[in-house]
């Protein structure tokens, strides 16, 4: 008897797909490796400005005669 083939031979496809779709997520994690670390040595200059203000505000509130036991710096 002669098999009627419906479906096209993907399982010949697979290792192909594999490795394109895993150089697709090794892509990804490495743009985003990349630019965490690019931006941690490089802050962005709006952002420092804005965090030197942020703590020169909290520096004069402490230093303005309050007691404080704590102090936490975070977002």
């Amino acid at each position: 008897m002669k098999r009627k083939t419906t479906f096209s031979a993907i399982g010949g496809y697979q290792p192909f797909l594999f490795c394109i779709g895993m150089y697709f997520v090794a892509l990804f994690f490495s743009i985003f490796v990349c630019s965490a670390i690019f931006y941690a040595i490089n802050p962005r200059k709006s952002n420092l400005a804005g965090e030197q203000n942020r703590s020169a505000q909290k520096t004069a509130m402490i230093s303005s005669g309050q007691q404080a036991l704590l102090s936490v710096a975070g977002k």
